[in-house]
Parts: structure tokens; sequence; C-alpha cells
């Protein structure tokens, strides 16, 4: 049985889920989700053998969520992680992280190799520090309406997501009827994210209506905004990495996404999934669950949780 308990790190609360014993484990959720995403990798970790914690990331849930939107920057969530893991009386820790997570996740290894000893991302590929910044890139090739740019601006995001949060989380976890899901990635002129949204489609087998009361119930009390302050670091996090320019994660590595999902079926994602050695010299494997989509750890656990624990098993012998 996992426990919770609200713990100080990095100068704020951060509310986490804990369970088992042994070698450290920590997971790191994604937008807009929580530390219950992981609910089916935590007891699994944690009969292996493995200490497992998975923090409500800064800005959700039950921990805290500053209202300084530069307080949301890839040093920030970062330095929350390693203040987690010394929280918690430890010197080293495995790091896994999904969707943005899993950002968080590959800097952590990045920035601090001497405590994060192996690292697992899924969903989004590692960090390729491109030629300018992002929002920038997007600009310039003629991209006004990517969802990062929709999330730009405080309070905009926040009015439409926030209006009927059972139906957001609904659309955002439980899917939009969309023969093509990129297409949910850009929100057209003068209306909002959700608009692509066809019709109430049946939840998907892997949520069920406990799960998604849970997501709605923390939101209704959190908001988004916390979530949403994360995108308004996109430009400023590509600054602050400019030390990392085309450094590369040495500890031992595991790529894990679905293969519907549409983060990496797009030109940029496909991309960096087929190169990810360029960063990964150490990668242990790739793997690509078919059939899956964006919510990989929700909706293939068996399979998530089996490449996980090869994985760890292997990292915490060396």
């Amino acid at each position: 049985m996992s426990s919770t308990r609200v713990i100080k790190a990095n100068g704020i609360d951060l509310f986490i889920r804990e369970a088992g014993e042994g070698p450290l484990v920590v997971l790191c959720h994604g937008w807009p989700e929580l530390s219950y995403s992981w609910r089916h990798q935590i007891p699994a970790l944690a009969a292996a053998g493995f200490h497992v914690v998975a923090p409500d990331m800064r800005g959700y849930g039950q921990s805290a969520a500053p209202p300084d939107v530069a307080a949301y920057s890839i040093f920030d969530t970062v330095g929350d992680v390693v203040g987690l893991v010394q929280a918690l009386d430890e010197s080293k820790a495995m790091v896994v992280g999904h969707d943005w997570g899993a950002p968080v996740a590959w800097h952590a290894a990045l920035f601090r190799p001497d405590i994060f000893t192996a690292v697992a991302g899924l969903s989004v590929p590692p960090p390729f520090r491109g030629r300018g910044k992002p929002l920038d890139l997007l600009r310039q090739g003629g991209v006004t309406n990517f969802y990062w740019q929709y999330f730009q601006t405080p309070g905009v995001a926040e009015a439409e997501l926030e209006r009927d949060v059972a139906r957001t989380m609904r659309i955002v976890l439980g899917g939009r009827g969309l023969a093509d899901p990129s297409a949910a990635m850009f929100v057209p002129e003068g209306k909002g994210f959700l608009s692509h949204a066809t019709s109430e489609e049946p939840l998907p087998g892997w949520l069920s209506q406990t799960d998604l009361a849970y997501f709605t119930e923390t939101f209704r009390k959190s908001g988004f905004r916390g979530g949403l302050n994360w995108y308004r670091n996109i430009d400023r996090n590509w600054e602050l990495t400019a030390p990392w320019q085309d450094a590369q994660i040495h500890q031992p590595s595991l790529f894990i996404a679905g293969s519907k999902d549409a983060v990496i079926t797009g030109l940029i994602g496909a991309k960096r999934v087929n190169e990810l050695e360029r960063v990964l010299p150490n990668l242990t494997r790739k793997l690509i669950i078919e059939g899956a989509g964006h919510w990989v750890q929700q909706e293939r656990p068996g399979e998530v949780n089996d490449a996980l624990l090869t994985f760890l098993r292997e990292a915490s012998a060396r």
C-alpha cells in the first residue's frame, strides 16, 4: 500500500505518494496530471524492491503553486526533485518522467549526474537544444496557433479549462474522437484548446469514472494556472540551458512512448525519436508500444511496468 504525506523540498511543500523500500525511484508526472497518474507503477515498483516516490509536481494538486510565472523554470522543477531526494535523506536516485515530467527527468540527469544514476523518459524525447527559442522558431515557421502559443497569455487558457473541469479532463485525458490526434495540438483562430472535441466520447477502458472524478476534483480545487506556467517558461528554459548546448546524458537511459502519441508522430518528434542516441549514448532500450497514445503509463501499465522494472533492476545492480 502506498502512503501520502507533504514534504518540504527546495523551499516549497510537495505532496508525495510513497511506497516500498530499497533504491529510490522518483516518478515525475506531466500536464494536466498528478502523482495519481502513476497509480499502476507505484505498487509494482514497490513490490519489486524499490522505494518509489511520486510527487504532485510544483503547481499541481496538493503541492505548492507559487504565484510567480518565473517560479516554474526548468531550474525550479529540477531543483524540486533534487530537494526531494535530499529531504528523503538519500544521496542517489533513479528518475522517471512522463510528458512535462520527462524534461524534468532528462535535465535532472543532465544537471546532476552525481545524484541521478539512471533516467527514463516517457512520451517526450530528451533535450535537443535547437538554434533558437522554441516560440520564436514557431513564429518564424509561420505557426501561430500551436497550443504552446495559446497557453502563453495568463488567464486565457485558465478561463477555458476551468469553465467545466469535468469536461476538460474528460476531453484531454479521454480523447477527442479525432482521426489525427495531432490536430488537437493546434487551436483554431478565435476558438479554444478544447474546440476539437467532437462529441461526448465514451471513456477509454484505461480511465475509470473513479479516476476521472479524482482528476476533476483535484483540478477543481487547484485550478490550472500552476501547470500552465510550465509552458510560459519554454523560451526562458532555452535561455537558461545555454551552458548545456550539445551536452549528452551518459547514465543508463530508457525511452518509452505510444505509437499513436502525437508528440512523437509529428515531424519534429519523429526526428528526435530517431536520433535519441545523439543525446543518450547509453540508451538501453527504445520501446514504442503499438496502439498506445500519449497517456502511456496509464493506458498500457503492464508493458510500461515490465520495461521499467527490467531497466531499473539492471541500473540499480551496476
